[in-house]
């Protein structure tokens, strides 16, 4: 069995949902035997141009111009993803905002790991810190679900612990934190999170105890919730079924974990 060094908001996305999952995707690495989703080749797609729209916003960041950058926007998603972000809808005032931080990786000892959480953007503004992440949903997910998915919890909660250097050496404060989801799909329908001590008490010390209860873990048993099962690639392992969930709610559910290529001498971290 491989040894565990970091966790992200994935990883323990899929521990909570499914330990077993957790086990098979990240202790013994195994490779995926069965279509997470119906229709599988259309759902494909749709990830691969989430992943370059990233890419596109990226470069709008970095400085490229919107005129170069429109020009690799050629498949239809793109071009309409593309055509709403540069239109700024649901993102007022963003041009305006200081210390943009695009593609920002954190990291943090915690329990023995790791945490490590990679940012689609950064940005500041006088006190306040925004945190930006973009979502190619087909469909906009409730509000009340992203609250307590742990993207949410860790991103928010890292950025206080370890996003010191991005603020001149001083400590972010969580009330100055608030992380906005914007959908490239729902461009003028965000999804936005404050945040407050007290919540980042609650939230790191869910994860002190979720990555304490990791380590010490002896058996990583299957989830009771059979629904995980329709978009998970181990169901076959678990003889859970054959048949893959519908692509447009097991996008939801089945976020890829990034794929971190780390060198932690170049990210922003908290020293063990």
């Amino acid at each position: 069995m491989q040894i565990l060094n970091t966790l992200s908001q994935s990883s323990l996305q899929d521990y909570h949902d499914c330990p077993r999952r957790f086990e098979l995707r990240y202790l013994q690495q195994l490779a995926y035997p069965a279509i997470e989703t119906e229709p599988a080749l259309e759902n494909e797609q749709h990830q691969k141009e989430g992943e370059y729209f990233h890419r596109l916003a990226q470069q709008h960041f970095v400085g490229i111009s919107n005129e170069q950058i429109s020009k690799l926007a050629n498949t239809e998603n793109l071009q309409r993803w593309w055509e709403n972000f540069i239109g700024l809808n649901g993102l007022t005032g963003l041009n305006s905002l200081k210390g943009l931080k695009s593609e920002i990786t954190l990291s943090a000892p915690l329990g023995g790991y790791r945490l490590v959480a990679k940012y689609d953007l950064i940005a500041f503004d006088n006190e306040k810190v925004f945190i930006y992440d973009w979502k190619t949903y087909r469909k906009r997910p409730k509000t009340e679900w992203l609250a307590i998915r742990w993207q949410t919890r860790v991103y928010r909660a890292l950025l206080v612990q370890a996003g010191a250097h991005l603020n001149g050496g001083k400590q972010i404060q969580p009330e100055q934190i608030e992380m906005i989801y914007w959908f490239a799909n729902f461009p003028d329908d965000p999804a936005k999170f404050s945040y407050d001590s007290n919540q980042f008490k609650r939230d790191w010390d869910a994860l002190t105890r979720l990555a304490e209860e990791i380590k010490s873990a002896s058996s990583f048993p299957k989830t009771d919730d059979t629904n995980k099962c329709l978009y998970c690639p181990y169901r076959s392992y678990c003889n859970r079924g054959v048949k893959a969930g519908d692509a447009l709610d097991a996008e939801l559910e089945t976020e890829a974990e990034e794929l971190f290529d780390i060198n932690f001498e170049q990210i922003g971290e908290i020293e063990f």
